[in-house]
């Protein structure tokens, strides 16, 4: 029970990534993300202050947590910039449906069996309602600069199964404490931050932008991610990847409650669907 609570604290908070995205959508991408995982980065210091062991973990540890952080978000960025964003997002959701699936291939002594695989597919059919129900209401995500191809989409999977291959590898490797998500974030915040400045154009940020990057840093792209670890590190990989389709629903709810849009019955079927998927799923062992 309690990796569940943790994992959906983390999705509470993933929610509210493009609400806040829409507030942010002059800023580059990269820069966005850069600054938001410095702040989120952050949060990990006083922990490390008291203990500087917390950061002291293996470099294929710290490669591994780049791998996740920095490359799922270099590559979903890409897929954005090179394909239509709705489809792009579509194919970066299938990520919670590989962790299911990869989880008996990484991870030991865990099978896939068909009631996780039928969920996870019932969660997928919900996301996709939901994402095409949000490209109804309100332009969410960046407009990619050409409307262009399989690069695009090649990239989305891609991110795709960085993230969920990353979320299943944190427990293969040494155990490392919690903490050293900090230190992954400050990492892949410099790295977003050096694309920003060879990919994308200066901008200068007002007290506004600061206050909500603060926000973006503090929850999705920060807290969310410590939350996302301890969920892992005590539950079951299939039953949280289920539980992750609330993601995009939540997002989608929240999108239409911000901007006063109509509900559709499109959203109502999407949030059935999941909702049916992560019951079957939390029940199946």
């Amino acid at each position: 029970m309690k990796a569940q609570l943790f994992a959906l604290g983390a999705i509470a908070l993933w929610v509210s990534v493009a609400s806040l995205g829409v507030l942010l959508k002059h800023l580059p991408p990269f820069l966005l993300t850069g600054l938001s995982l410095l702040i989120g980065g952050l949060l990990a210091l006083p922990q490390v202050l008291r203990d500087p062991r917390q950061w002291r973990i293996p470099l294929s540890t710290l490669a591994l947590g780049i791998y996740g952080l920095f490359g799922y978000h270099f590559m979903l960025f890409m897929a954005l910039r090179l394909a239509p964003a709705v489809e792009a997002n579509l194919i970066n959701y299938l990520w919670p449906l590989l962790m299911v699936v990869l989880a008996p291939v990484l991870l030991k002594n865990m099978s896939l069996r068909p009631i996780h695989l039928g969920a996870a597919l019932l969660g997928f059919g919900g996301a996709a309602l939901a994402i095409l129900g949000a490209a109804n209401h309100v332009d969410a995500l960046p407009r990619p600069e050409s409307a262009g191809g399989a690069a695009g989409y090649l990239a989305a999977l891609a991110a795709a199964f960085m993230w969920s291959s990353y979320s299943l590898l944190t427990q293969r490797v040494a155990a490392f404490p919690t903490a050293a998500i900090g230190l992954f974030a400050l990492v892949s915040g410099v790295l977003s931050l050096l694309c920003h400045w060879v990919l994308e154009a200066p901008t200068s940020l007002s007290l506004r932008d600061g206050f909500l990057l603060a926000l973006m840093g503090l929850g999705p792209l920060g807290g969310a991610f410590y939350l996302w670890d301890k969920a892992l590190k005590l539950g079951d990989a299939r039953q949280i990847g289920i539980l992750s389709y609330l993601t995009p629903l939540g997002s989608t709810a929240l999108l239409i409650l911000v901007t006063g849009r109509q509900w559709s019955w499109s959203i109502a079927l999407a949030a059935l669907m999941i909702m049916l998927a992560a019951l079957l799923g939390t029940r199946a062992r």
